[in-house]
């Protein structure tokens, strides 16, 4: 790798300054309005409103149960620990939870941006990437429901663990490596779906890193030695998640066929709505059959995607990165092994929070290279990607109202999906809970007859 001060342009730290501004005010812009938003009925009485645990304060007993095994599908002590310290400040005041949330997503925007710039030098591209991570419609699920804090908390220790990375692989130390391995060690106690890390950090090393120019010797030697203590602890993780959830009902029922099936249309349906965000829902229910056609088009194209991207890395290496950074991360969560008998899944937009990273980056370098430097096409990349963030940021503000209590948030879901029994009987809950018991029986009537 080269060395990276070279390559950042000090005299640019107004436009910085500018980027981490701007970032800061359009995700507030997008996102305020949660900070008026109740809980929801999926989950939030779960870890919230009807745990007790979280309301006796820090003693020694809520600390055992905080890493105990109990009450939840994850091993994840620091989330219960978060969800302590929101009751301790704002009670069963929702509002003070959303801020939470919000303030999370918008740390690990900021970090993101500079964890690009430090990488590559470029400002805008990185702020891109960071704005495109920020307004995403799909990140409005784990922005806006109490109960992922989960997620905002695994994110913010993911990317700064790869911030942490970028430092140790500057000059390396053993000071600057532990702390990247305590770091992944908390993004794993948050929420422990942060195994595909280290193979991330090594299409880091391909680019924009470099760092294997620098190589003597055997390069996979060379990764195994490097990232071998983050694949052991993110084998030690997956253990202990296994181990606290295996009394747990699984979806075994579903056929392992189904499961794969459904994983390989899952990512081209991710990719699709990466690109046209449409029909969000808070859950979408495994589907019953997938056509052939559909599994074997989405296996070939990412079949497709990948060895075109092998072939070329060297001529396109951003891209390289950038797809598989999304394939791997999405890899852990994309439904092959379901956890709830009562409601397996066939996809989930917070899902899509992490993995986006990587399109985003794809697009910010890809986009840059189809004009070269003196084509006069070039001067409308600044105004499209503008245009394009702004039109993001909108339907973000707009996907947000349905997050404003759980009537809304059922009601969406049953508009846009099928066959969703769990979207009517959260619906048909939230209504006996306004007293509207004739419009309750009847979802509770279609949630029993699908």
């Amino acid at each position: 790798m080269g060395n990276m001060a070279d390559k950042v342009n000090l005299g640019s730290g107004k436009q910085k300054i500018i980027v981490y501004l701007s970032l800061t005010v359009i995700t507030l812009a997008a996102y305020w309005q949660v900070n008026h938003f109740g809980f929801v009925n999926i989950d939030d009485p779960y870890f919230v409103t009807s745990n007790s645990h979280i309301k006796k304060g820090l003693t020694p007993e809520v600390l055992g149960w905080a890493f105990s095994k109990t009450y939840d599908d994850y091993w994840m002590p620091l989330s219960r620990l978060s969800f302590m310290m929101d009751y301790r400040l704002y009670g069963l005041n929702a509002g003070g939870y959303h801020f939470h949330n919000l303030v999370l997503h918008i740390l690990s925007t900021l970090m993101l941006f500079w964890l690009f710039h430090r990488m590559t030098g470029e400002i805008w591209k990185s702020a891109f990437v960071a704005a495109f991570f920020a307004l995403h419609p799909l990140h409005v699920e784990p922005v806006a429901w109490v109960s992922e804090r989960k997620g905002l908390l695994n994110a913010f220790f993911w990317i700064l663990t790869l911030c942490l990375y970028v430092r140790y692989t500057e000059k390396p130390a053993a000071g600057k490596y532990l702390l990247v391995i305590l770091c992944f060690i908390l993004a794993m106690m948050s929420k422990p779906t942060v195994i595909a890390m280290p193979f991330i950090m090594m299409f880091l090393d391909r680019w924009p890193l470099d760092r294997y120019k620098t190589v003597r010797g055997n390069p996979v030697l060379w990764q195994l030695k490097e990232k071998g203590p983050f694949i052991i602890l993110s084998s030690i993780f997956s253990v202990i998640t296994i181990f606290f959830t295996h009394d747990r009902p699984s979806a075994e029922y579903l056929p392992l066929t189904g499961r794969i099936a459904n994983a390989a249309v899952s990512y081209a349906a991710y990719l699709e709505k990466t690109f046209w965000p449409r029909d969000m829902a808070v859950y979408y229910p495994f589907p019953g059959q997938i056509p052939f056609i559909h599994f074997a088009g989405a296996v070939l194209l990412i079949i497709l995607i990948s060895a075109a991207l092998i072939i070329y890395v060297k001529r396109v290496p951003y891209l390289y990165t950038g797809w598989f950074w999304f394939v791997i991360s999405l890899a852990p969560v994309i439904g092959i092994f379901q956890i709830s008998l009562a409601a397996p899944f066939a996809m989930t937009d917070r899902y899509h929070y992490l993995p986006s990273i990587g399109i985003a980056a794809g697009l910010a370098w890809g986009m840059s290279a189809l004009f070269s430097r003196h084509s006069p096409l070039r001067k409308i990349l600044f105004p499209a990607a503008a245009f394009f963030l702004i039109l993001m940021a909108a339907i973000t503000w707009h996907q947000c109202r349905y997050w404003k209590n759980s009537v809304m948030l059922f009601s969406r879901a049953v508009q846009v999906t099928r066959d969703n029994a769990l979207a009517y009987n959260n619906l048909a809950f939230a209504l006996m809970e306004e007293g509207k018991t004739r419009e309750a029986i009847i979802h509770y009537s279609r949630a029993i007859r699908i």
